[in-house]
């Protein structure tokens, strides 16, 4: 590989941004195209197909010949706010999912690691845990807490920083609270209507457990959905 494009694919890598290295089979040569590059390219519809399945493979060029696709996207991280017991079954599922799973909640009789072992668990007020969090386009945010104290701020932010998935616990009575909370405080109409609430997929969940179920297939759902949905 020309090292002017291992380098640039490896900082695109550190900066969890999505790629595709494009490589010809019959010359060899090589062009890297970054995701926000793919609109406009003869192969503008396969990128972005491959961009949300995170499938490589080989491909018909734009000439004659074939291409292979090699898809290199960021891990996919969930930021869960609050160490509730949803948060519990969701932990294990999301893992086995792929997902990078983060606990933020400041109340520290439940965020502790005998409740969600071997997990990134950040004991602190969202104002403080977010500056560690690094949202981006490739992490996932559910806020579960029920209070506005600690859900709010993450939500604002998430919704800034363009996550994939953004969703929030709550009746809908609660969430057109939340709502009006949220464009009072500046966020736009646009960006509030984004927010995935009630949380999950409506399967008539009722436990914890079948509730995580719900939340997980509807953030699976928005990241093979990327760029699709409105």
């Amino acid at each position: 590989m020309d090292l002017a494009i291992l380098a640039a694919l490896n900082a695109l890598r550190r900066e969890r941004r999505a790629a595709i290295l494009v490589t010809d089979i019959a010359t060899g040569s090589a062009r890297l195209v970054r995701e926000e590059e793919v609109a406009g390219d003869p192969l503008e519809d396969e990128f972005a197909a491959r961009l949300r399945s995170g499938r490589s493979g080989l491909v018909a060029g734009p000439d004659e010949g074939e291409v292979f696709l090699a898809v290199h996207l960021p891990p996919p991280r969930l930021v869960v706010i609050g160490a509730v017991h949803i948060a519990q079954s969701l932990l294990p599922m999301a893992r086995l999912a792929g997902f990078n799973v983060t606990i933020v909640d400041p109340r520290t009789a439940f965020a502790t690691p005998e409740r969600f072992p071997d997990c990134d668990i950040i004991a602190e007020w969202p104002q403080d845990a977010l500056a560690r969090l690094a949202l981006d386009r490739f992490t996932a945010l559910a806020a579960l807490t029920h209070d506005p104290r600690i859900d709010d701020l993450p939500l604002r932010a998430a919704l800034g920083a363009g996550c994939f998935y953004v969703g929030a616990l709550g009746s809908r009575k609660t969430h057109e609270k939340r709502v009006q909370r949220l464009i009072d405080s500046g966020v736009p109409a646009a960006d509030v209507a984004r927010i995935r609430a009630p949380i999950g997929l409506p399967i008539a969940a009722q436990s914890p457990a079948e509730i995580a179920v719900s939340i997980l297939a509807e953030l699976i759902e928005a990241l093979r959905k990327r760029g699709t949905q409105p």
